[in-house]
C-alpha cells in the first residue's frame, strides 16, 4: 500500500481539509477506514439532509433553491460504489481516473456563486461523475456539460440520462474551447483548476453572466475566482478562497 495524493479543498472560511488517500491494487480505498456497506435509503435520505445542514447552511449558503437541489440530488449514486460509504461526508472522493467529486459545501458554494435562473443556459466544464451537471439541472433550463476522458464522460452522460436529468446535455471534449454552438450561457463553472482563465469561455459568457472557475498551477493551491460580465462586456475579477483542484486537462 502507498501514499497516492493529498486532495486538498477550502472551507467557508480558508482553512483546508486534508484528505489522504491510498492506492491498492485494484482501487483505491480512503484511509480513514474500510469500506461499508451503503446504508438504506430512508438513512441516506436523513444523511443527505444532515450533510446540507451542517456541512452547508451552517458555513453560510442562503440560496433555497440551492439547499433543496443539494439535498433532493442523490450524491452517493455518482461515485464509485466502493465510496458510496462516504457520499455525505465533509470531504471530496476520488471517482477515478485521477478525477474526484467535490466535497459538498465548495459544490453549493460555486453553485450560489453562479445566480442560477430557472431560464438559463449554463454551460460545465469538467462533467466528472456528473454530479455538478445534476445539481445545475434542479436550477436551470440548459445545461451543457463537457468531459475530456472519454470513458469518464460516457459514464457521466449514461448516468445523468438514467436518473432522469432530461435537461443536461454532455459531451466529451477539450473544454478550454467551450461549446460554441449553444453559446453565448448565463453562467459557466470550471471544475478543474486552469493556469490561466480561457479566452473562449469568456467570449461564451453572456453580457450579464458570470462564470466560476479555479485558477493556478497544478496541485498548488489555488484561487477560486468569480467572473462577471457587465452590459457592456467589461469583465470584473473576484478573488474568493484558496482551494486546490485537479489540474485542468488539454487534448
Amino acid at each position: 500500500m502507498k501514499l497516492r495524493t493529498v486532495i486538498i479543498t477550502a472551507t467557508s472560511t480558508g482553512f483546508l481539509f486534508f484528505v489522504i488517500l491510498l492506492m491498492l491494487d485494484g482501487g483505491m480505498a480512503l484511509a480513514m477506514g474500510d469500506k461499508n456497506p451503503l446504508p438504506d435509503e430512508d438513512v441516506l435520505t436523513l444523511r443527505r439532509k444532515r450533510m446540507v445542514e451542517e456541512q452547508i447552511a451552517a458555513r453560510g449558503i442562503q440560496d433555497k433553491r440551492v439547499l433543496t437541489a443539494m439535498e433532493s440530488v442523490p450524491r452517493h449514486l455518482f461515485m464509485p460504489e466502493g465510496y458510496r460509504s462516504y457520499s455525505y461526508y465533509d470531504q471530496p472522493v476520488p471517482v477515478g481516473f485521477g478525477q474526484t467529486i467535490s466535497q459538498p459545501y465548495i459544490v453549493a458554494l460555486m453553485t450560489e456563486l453562479l445566480h442560477v435562473d430557472s431560464e438559463d443556459t449554463v454551460l460545465e466544464v469538467g462533467t466528472g461523475s456528473g454530479y455538478q451537471a445534476a445539481i445545475l439541472s434542479l436550477l436551470a433550463k440548459r445545461v451543457y456539460t463537457i468531459e475530456i476522458l472519454e470513458e469518464l464522460g460516457k459514464t457521466a452522460a449514461e448516468r445523468l440520462k438514467a436518473l432522469g436529468y432530461t435537461n443536461v446535455e454532455a459531451r466529451v471534449g477539450d473544454g478550454y474551447h467551450g461549446w460554441p454552438e449553444h453559446a453565448p450561457f448565463d453562467a459557466i463553472v470550471v471544475t478543474a483548476a486552469a493556469e490561466h482563465i480561457p479566452q473562449p469561455l469568456i467570449d461564451q459568457l453572456k453580457p450579464g453572466g458570470r462564470m466560476i472557475i479555479p485558477v493556478g498551477g497544478a496541485y498548488e493551491i489555488q484561487d477560486l475566482k468569480l467572473l462577471m460580465k457587465d452590459k457592456s462586456s467589461n469583465i470584473m475579477q473576484e478573488s474568493l478562497i484558496p482551494v486546490r483542484f485537479v489540474p485542468f486537462t488539454r487534448k
